[in-house]
Parts: C-alpha cells; structure tokens; sequence
C-alpha cells in the first residue's frame, strides 16, 4: 500500500466528516477507530472510490503514513484522549506530527505538548469549530502548539478550512495551547448569543404571543441586517421545521431542559481566574444549568406566584426593542469574549493577534456573523483595545440602541419572563462606564471583619480602620 498522507483517528460523525473532507482536496488517508466495527461501516458506506485506507491495529495505522507522520486526533476529550497519547507516542519518531482536533482543555494541551516535545515529536492543539456541516464542508481552525508542526501540515489544513471574505479560516496562533485557548472563548461566546436568540424567542412566544411562523419572518428579516449570523439563521430554519411525528412546529415539542459541555464551563473558569469580566458567558452556562432543572421547575411553578408573562409595551415597539437588545447583547458577547482572549495572552504568553482571530470567525465556525468584519478592523486599528464597545462602529451602535435596550430587559423583568444574559450584558456596560462604583463600602466591608486595608481617593498609601472604635 502507498504510504497514507495523513491519518485521522476517531470516527464519529465529526471525524468522518473531516477525513472526507481531506480526501476531497487531494490528500489520502488513513483512519482507525477504536471500534472496529465503526470503521468498517464508514468504508462500506461512505469511502467508494477515495483515497482512505481502512486501519484495524494502531501500529498498521501508524505505518501505514508517509514521513514524516501526520495524525491527527477526533476523539473525546479529557482521559480518552490522554490514553491515545500514551499508546501513541512510543511509536511515532521525532519529527512526526501529533495533532488533537478535540475540545480539549487548554491546560491539558499544555501538558500533552510539553510530553510530546520531550521526545521529539511536534504536537498542535487544534481548535475546529463548525459542527458536523463544517467538518465536511470547511470549518474555521484554530492551530497552536508547534510552528514547525504548522507549517508542515499547513497545506492540509488550509485546504480543507473554510474561506471567508478575508481568505482561509485557518492560522497558527501562538505556542503551547493557544488555538485550544481560543476555541474554548469562542464556545463561550457561543453559549451567550445562543441563550440570547432563546430570550428573543421566549419573549417573542411568550410575551407577545406570536406563533413559531411569525417568529421566524423576525430572525430572517434581523438577518438581512447587523444581525447575520449562521445562529440566526439557523434560528429561523429551526423555527420552521414542522413536526415529523405529527403537527405543530417541532421546536414546541422539543423538552426545554439543556445540556453544557466543558468548553462553556471551561471559558468561565478561566475568566474568573483571570480576573476577566464575562458575565454574560456565566449567565448563559447557569441558565443552562437552571434549564435542566425540569422536575424542580414543574413543582415550583405553581408555588412561587409571578406576574401573567405578557409585555406590557405594543408588539412593534416590543419586537423593534428585541432587535436593540438582542444586538447589543451580542455585541457585548464578543466584547467580553475578546477581552478574555486579550488578558488571557498576555497571561499565558500567547502573543495572540484578534484581528486575526475575528478573521479565521468570519467563516466556518458556529459565531460567523457580520459584526466579526467591524470587530476584525478595530483590532487592525488598536491590538489592545480593552473593549469593543469603544470603538467604531459600536459605540455609535450602542448609543442608537441602549435606550430600546433597556425599556425591553425592564419590560421583560416586569413581565417575569428570565432574560439573565441580556441583563447581564447590560449591568456589565452599565457598570463599566460607571466612573464610581459601591465598591468603596464594599471594601470597608471587608476591611470591617478581615482587616483587608483599604485605599483612599484623597491620598496614597493603604489604610485600616479599626471599625468598631468608630463612634
């Protein structure tokens, strides 16, 4: 057999995909699975007359690969993925490339890469964003780890990634666990603009009592505007889509309890262990949380009395206010989300460039959308810039909409419907373009019972009082 060009290991749907896609822009390769059954039906049903050669046994995987090695990880992450390493890496030869394309956690990429350079063997963290549809037609990738290991599957991988208005959704960025760093914020982001486009429905459905039809003629106009996204759009293809198994539209009959995987989790414990405000990313992963909750909520209802769940402002100014909200909560996404990325470079030692970033977003992955363009050129302008919101065009688009926006987040609270990550969006604006905050008592709190110290805004140095002396 000729030697492979690159070889994946893991089949499921996203693995599959991508080998595909490989083979589609003129590469052969290899695939294995743990089980074997799995591989065997992916040949048989997916592989008639292309170059992928089916593997049984990891060591046939492993030589069956041209020098020097490419292979590149599918499978999931966390304990799997360290025990495909281990059984790897006694067999693969220095100069070989160990790439992981899961959602790890970018702690442990640090490691794996660290344990893999020890030997010689080049390894990439490799974020891949786009589901199962961009797995196989072209998703954004984010690479970090060895610049070597790049530039040798470069042509690989930009071959197979997305193309947006910007060129190729794929770039190196930086040492050790970079593109893994940047994939988990982008899940982050990614929760929050999910939860938002939920709150717009909920209130939208519940609130204004509109039918799954007249919801969905919303998004679609929304997304011939600043709001184009692919979470748009799909949004209103969702919203669409009848019921298979019997009448109605299907997203009525779907249960309203959700899942959160790591990344979302992941983005906010490093956030807080940063010291980088993302509240809205927080406020999205715990109304998952709370989603889940279905037994508790069902007793609770009838129990915890609320207001009848109908805004009290005309249905055109309502859904006029949405668009205001629903825009500025996703700007303030991408806002938290950049910031994190920037404070979580310098803290890790990056180097991360976010205009490139929004470059590789602009295609491919799940947050695509028209904002990612204005974001790319005010990174081009400013490499620090400590938040979008100051920068053009959104400071301007925040002064257009934050009056609409608050008259929905106060319409919604009165009305009982939960709206947690618009809220948070704007209490986090709110709150940094707050010159003084109650934060001063705050810190005579702690000072009170902990003997914190404190500092004063009249003179320098570091102050204790003893409270209880105080008359």
């Amino acid at each position: 057999m000729k030697p492979m060009d690159i070889g994946v290991i893991g089949l499921a749907a996203m693995g599959q995909n991508l080998v595909l896609n490989i083979e589609s822009r003129g590469f052969s390769v290899a695939v294995y699975n743990r089980t074997a059954e799995k591989t065997r039906t992916f040949i048989k049903t997916r592989t008639a007359g292309k170059k992928i050669e089916a593997t049984y046994e990891i060591k046939e995987f492993i030589l069956s690969l041209s020098h020097p090695r490419k292979v590149f990880l599918m499978v999931k992450a966390g304990d799997p993925t360290d025990t495909l390493i281990e059984t790897l890496l006694p067999l693969l030869e220095p100069g070989d490339v160990l790439m992981d394309g899961g959602n790890a956690l970018f702690n442990d990429t640090d490691r794996r890469c660290k344990a893999a350079e020890e030997l010689g063997i080049l390894y990439l963290g490799v974020g891949v964003s786009g589901g199962e549809i961009g797995a196989l037609l072209g998703p954004a990738i984010m690479a970090g780890g060895s610049e070597n290991a790049y530039r040798i599957v470069e042509p690989i991988l930009e071959s197979i990634a997305a193309v947006g208005p910007q060129g190729h959704c794929c770039s190196f960025f930086g040492p050790r666990s970079a593109g893994h760093y940047i994939k988990m914020v982008h899940n982050g982001i990614e929760y929050t603009i999910m939860q938002a486009l939920c709150e717009a429905y909920d209130l939208m459905h519940r609130g204004l009592s509109m039918s799954a039809d007249e919801i969905a003629d919303v998004f679609q106009k929304w997304n011939k505007g600043e709001l184009e996204s692919y979470l748009v759009a799909i949004t209103e293809k969702i919203l669409r889509q009848s019921d298979p198994e019997g009448s109605g539209p299907l997203v009525g009959k779907i249960l309203d309890s959700a899942e959160q995987k790591g990344t979302g989790k992941w983005s906010s414990q490093s956030a807080l262990d940063l010291g980088a405000p993302s509240p809205s990313i927080a406020a999205a992963i715990f109304a998952r949380i709370i989603s889940s909750l279905k037994s508790e909520r069902i007793i609770a209802e009838p129990m915890l009395s609320g207001p009848s769940p109908n805004l009290s402002i005309d249905k055109e100014v309502a859904i006029r206010a949405l668009f205001s909200a629903t825009l500025c909560a996703s700007i303030s996404a991408y806002g938290q989300g950049f910031r994190q990325l920037l404070i979580g470079s310098k803290e890790h030692n990056y180097g991360l460039d976010l205009a490139e970033v929004a470059r590789v977003w602009m295609a491919g992955c799940i947050i695509r959308s028209r904002l990612l363009v204005p974001i790319g050129k005010a990174f081009q302008h400013q490499s620090d810039l400590s938040l979008l919101l100051l920068a053009e065009p959104f400071r301007s688009l925040w002064e257009k909409h934050q009056s609409k926006f608050r008259k929905l987040v106060a319409a919604a609270h009165e009305a009982g419907i939960p709206v947690p990550v618009m809220s948070s969006s704007l209490n986090f604006v709110d709150a940094y373009r707050t010159n003084r905050l109650p934060a001063n008592l705050l810190q005579a709190q702690r000072d009170f019972f902990g003997a914190h110290t404190y500092q004063r805004i009249d003179r320098d140095g570091t102050y204790h009082t003893k409270w209880e002396q105080v008359q």
